[in-house]
């Protein structure tokens, strides 16, 4: 072969061994959707992924910080990176009835003054957006762990938490008082699924990169979709909680169609999560919006 055709086998060579640094969180939606992944028991499509898996909140600072070439995000941190990243259409958890808890360390309490504490699971997460648009300057909010959250309250640490993920299934057991549902009072208000977060990816990648990494997350899902119970080891070496029947519960609360494609549905509720941000400030009318991968 002459030169140029070397060149073109090594260009193609290079992009067949494109690494790809993915990050994911640690909760039961996202090892449910990324076990095919994870496990190779789907085709990578010629990708070579390093896969991370951590607290959301970490991956909103490391994406902020310009870590991921893909990563879930919450779909506050997604406003703010709207000019850097892209919504891929698979992997987002929305819906109805997914929405964060407001919790309170004694039963009855509501969150009225600065002199309480109100616990929130990450500056940038959904959650702490929707405490914010929710429950402005009613008490003084501290940002920890997800994890932490029910234990601080439990042992009175602080007064009111906001709680995601499996804690939506055990407060009760724990003693804790429930506030608010902060999802049914979103879809009361706007009609729309709850946006919490979605994968996005650098738009500084190629177009032909990005929609492989969107081709093998869906593949992952469906896979995944295929055969439920064959994803239970990857998603209990994660979880906060180990029952399976409580890992499924959260499943069936945040795997839905939109996570296999937003759709127009999902573009809906992401728009209506922006323009409730920049009534808020969080935004300005400049700032990008979010845009979800075609």
């Amino acid at each position: 072969p002459g030169r140029d055709s070397l060149f073109t086998l090594h260009q193609r060579a290079t992009v067949l061994s494109q690494k790809i640094h993915l990050g994911i969180s640690t909760c039961p939606n996202d090892t449910f959707t990324f076990h095919g992944l994870m496990t190779q028991s789907v085709d990578w499509r010629g990708l070579d992924f390093r896969v991370e898996l951590i607290d959301i909140q970490q991956l909103n600072d490391r994406l902020f910080a310009g870590d991921f070439d893909a990563a879930k995000s919450s779909f506050h941190a997604a406003l703010l990176l709207a000019n850097e990243t892209v919504v891929l259409p698979s992997g987002s958890a929305l819906g109805f009835g997914v929405g964060p808890l407001l919790l309170s360390s004694k039963p009855g309490a509501i969150p009225a003054d600065s002199s309480q504490k109100t616990l929130c699971p990450g500056k940038h997460t959904t959650a702490s957006l929707l405490n914010s648009l929710f429950y402005p300057e009613t008490a003084t909010v501290e940002h920890v762990v997800f994890s932490e959250i029910m234990p601080k309250l439990q042992r009175k640490e602080a007064d009111f938490g906001v709680c995601i993920h499996e804690g939506r299934f055990t407060w009760q057991e724990q003693g804790l008082g429930l506030v608010e549902d902060l999802g049914t009072r979103w879809e009361t208000e706007t009609k729309c699924p709850l946006p919490l977060g979605g994968i996005v990816a650098r738009r500084s990648l190629p177009d032909e990169l990005i929609a492989k990494i969107q081709g093998v997350i869906r593949d992952s899902l469906e896979f995944a979709l295929a055969d439920r119970d064959a994803a239970l080891p990857t998603m209990r070496k994660y979880a906060q909680e180990f029952d399976d029947d409580v890992l499924m519960k959260h499943v069936d609360l945040y795997v839905n169609e939109w996570t296999t494609d937003l759709g127009d549905t999902g573009e809906n509720a992401l728009r209506e999560l922006s323009e409730r941000a920049r009534s808020i400030g969080l935004v300005t009318p400049s700032d990008s919006s979010i845009e979800v991968f075609v």
